[in-house]
């Protein structure tokens, strides 16, 4: 449970948790209640808190007000400027509670952390299969909508996924960047140079028995 501060006299009564402001403590009731009083004026998408309806509204007037001293690179948010600049003093703030490891962004803390949790917070609203990364869940979602946003520049055809694409691509340009340990000879896709190097090994391959 916890304690009173003298610091923080003002009590949320749904959670439990102190604030140093009535205007902070109300602020933090709207978790509680979905109010979101602060509306978009571009899209009348609304919000909770003023600080993320102002970041939303940069979306709409593409504006990047927080500049980073070192690169002179522009971010919509402090936050994102504070994680970014950590790729220049090279801090890693954030530390795994599991493990020993550290990191230099909060979110990549938290895709860490799921391997510990085994967690799956992220789930198909088609057919309710669940993912521990976004990511993986947007390349899920595919097969249900038949997206296919890679397209090739030179013959127009199209892709789900970013690995096929770059796959494709070698088609193209001739790079063969898979190279066989054992007599260098190259190939344009990672399993042809499996398949291959059963050759040397003598594995035999996998086979797969028909449905009748």
């Amino acid at each position: 449970m916890r304690t009173h501060n003298a610091e923080k006299p003002f009590y949320c009564t749904e959670c439990g948790y102190y604030f140093r402001t009535k205007n902070s403590l109300d602020s933090h009731k709207r978790i509680h209640t979905g109010e979101k009083p602060y509306e978009c004026p571009h899209c009348g998408k609304r919000f909770s808190q003023i600080s993320n309806m102002r970041t939303h509204v940069f979306t709409h007037t593409n504006d990047s007000p927080y500049q980073c001293d070192e690169c002179g690179k522009t971010f919509r948010d402090s936050s994102q400027l504070k994680s970014h600049q950590t790729l220049h003093t090279k801090e890693k703030l954030f530390q795994c509670s599991h493990c020993d490891k550290r990191f230099n962004r909060k979110t990549t803390l938290t895709a860490h952390q799921i391997l510990h949790t085994g967690e799956k917070p992220y789930y198909c609203h088609v057919c309710e299969k669940s993912f521990s990364r976004r990511q993986h869940l947007v390349k899920h979602q595919r097969t249900h909508t038949g997206e296919r946003p890679f397209k090739c520049s030179q013959c127009e055809k199209t892709f789900a996924h970013s690995s096929h694409f770059k796959a494709h691509q070698r088609v193209h340009t001739g790079e063969k960047p898979y190279k066989c340990c054992q007599c260098e000879k190259t190939f344009t896709e990672s399993g042809n140079l499996k398949v291959h190097e059963r050759l040397h090994t003598g594995e035999k391959p996998y086979k797969y028995k028909v449905a009748r």
